[in-house]
């Protein structure tokens, strides 16, 4: 069976059953430093994830797996196969992204550089914040999903350091990204689920 027909129909009987089992999806907070606010911000998408019904959601901390830096390391670190176990485990992600100097940070970077065929074949949402909404953060991101054959969703949420947190550090966000956030993480659900088919 070809891939257009395994992504959008003719499926078997075996196929469409693993189609419709619930869905794995990791929530991946993109920095590790002190006084970061991306755990406020994954906890916030995971209490509306938490409300739909057909994914199991799970926050993945990447300061939780301590990895190394790539390159100073000869790779027997624990994290670094804790962190491509965790990886394979989930059939989809949502990037919580933070913009620094117009880009993504080292730490989600050197995550992304750990792993190869546990990001293949499956979906990503985006969300980011930053002065501008970590706008340019989430485009370089997106050109990085693409070489690790993640497929990218369109719905894109971005976060105001202006007027969705208090004084840069707490996360107050305004009601009008609850549609986004929603529309995003259905997105993620649907690829995720045809894209396990392609796996």
């Amino acid at each position: 069976m070809g891939f257009l027909d395994k992504l959008f129909g003719n499926q078997t009987k075996e196929e469409k059953t693993v189609t419709n089992e619930k869905v794995k999806i990791g929530i991946i907070l993109g920095s590790t430093r002190q006084g970061r606010v991306s755990p406020q911000v994954g906890e916030w998408v995971k209490g509306i994830a938490d409300k739909r019904t057909d994914a199991n959601y799970e926050i993945v901390d990447i300061a939780d797996f301590n990895l190394p830096f790539l390159g100073t390391t000869d790779g027997s670190e624990p994290g670094i196969g804790a962190w491509n176990g965790k990886l394979a485990e989930l059939d989809g992600f949502v990037f919580i992204v933070q913009e620094y100097n117009h880009s993504i940070t080292a730490a989600l970077k050197n995550a992304l550089d750990f792993a190869r065929e546990a990001w293949n074949d499956k979906a990503a949402g985006i969300v980011s914040y930053g002065s501008t909404g970590g706008a340019r953060a989430a485009e370089h991101l997106r050109g990085i999903c693409g070489e690790l054959k993640i497929a990218d969703v369109r719905t894109h949420p971005t976060l105001s350091l202006f007027t969705d947190f208090v004084n840069g550090s707490e996360f107050k966000p305004q009601d009008l990204h609850l549609n986004n956030v929603n529309a995003m993480l259905g997105e993620v659900e649907q690829w995720s689920r045809a894209l396990k088919n392609v796996r």
